[in-house]
């Protein structure tokens, strides 16, 4: 017993020392080189690109950027009231980009959050050279595939000059690397989730988001101000598993949910028999030939 004591306290601190540590994502793991890539520059192009989980930093709001009609910008004009998710694309990518930014717009289709409401969407190319007018194609291919004209307000494409990129990019720990021989960015796949201050809140890792993850993510960036009471529950009974970027049950808080919603039902059928039962009794007293007593 003493043996199987010492092997699960063994166990369990080794599994919190392997949480403790910031999760690192390599291009191996979230995405991969261009098509076209030399085998051999293969391993040294994944070395330098990937995701590092900076989860509550904060992305640089004063950042300057332009819209997607050429308009001077800063990053901090779409903070402040509502969480943002935040993707990190190149408008000429030839494929990864695309199924990002199909996988977020999927989601958000399904969810009853729109754009501009309930949260604010801010896609960043991080081609120095792409300007307004190829945002401004890319913006409105994606509000005709997300068929809600009224998410346009709430839907940014932005593109800048380098500086303005690198310092967003590390702050997030978004780190891609551009391929001479291909003549392509190799970069990993992910959007982020945001707080209104511009923290970093949630990773979402691959090419597609489930949209149940994204609108949790969401009410938690927003500290509560969106979503309503059902979504405080499911909030309780899940949690955001930082190593896969989604999020998973936690067992123990659904059966304490439903514990009480067992409960609850017990004593709402008692007390609904107990008042049956007094009003049966007061009519059968009403009634009596005897009349009440």
């Amino acid at each position: 017993m003493k043996t199987l004591a010492a092997a699960v306290v063994l166990g369990l601190t080794v599994t919190a020392s392997a949480w403790a540590q910031p999760p690192r994502f390599t291009g191996a793991d979230v995405g991969g080189p261009p098509p076209g890539t030399s085998s051999e520059l293969v391993p040294d192009i994944l070395e330098k690109v990937g995701i590092d989980q900076k989860l509550n930093a904060q992305v640089p709001l004063d950042a300057a950027f332009r819209d997607e009609q050429g308009r001077q910008v800063s990053l901090g004009d779409y903070f402040g009231k509502r969480p943002v998710v935040l993707a990190l694309v190149y408008y000429e990518c030839p494929m990864l980009c695309t199924q990002v930014l199909n996988g977020a717009v999927a989601a958000f289709k399904v969810m009853n959050f729109t754009a501009g409401d309930e949260f604010e969407v801010v896609t960043v190319s991080f081609n120095p050279k792409e300007t307004p007018a190829m945002a401004s194609s890319k913006k409105t291919t994606y509000i005709n595939k997300y068929g809600r004209p009224e998410a346009a307000a709430g839907w940014h494409f932005l593109t800048g000059d380098k500086p303005a990129i690198d310092a967003l990019a590390n702050a997030v720990g978004f780190r891609y690397v551009f391929d001479q021989a291909s003549q392509q960015y190799v970069h990993a796949s992910a959007i982020m989730v945001l707080t209104p201050q511009g923290r970093v809140s949630k990773y979402f890792y691959g090419i597609e988001y489930p949209p149940k993850d994204i609108r949790l993510g969401l009410i938690e960036a927003s500290g509560g101000k969106i979503g309503n009471p059902v979504d405080q529950v499911l909030l309780y009974c899940y949690h955001y598993d930082p190593h896969s970027g989604k999020y998973s049950m936690v067992v123990m808080n659904v059966l304490r949910v439903a514990g009480v919603a067992t409960v609850g039902t017990i004593v709402g059928f008692v007390g609904l028999m107990w008042s049956r039962d007094r009003r049966k009794s007061k009519y059968a007293a009403a009634v009596s030939p005897s009349g009440p007593r």
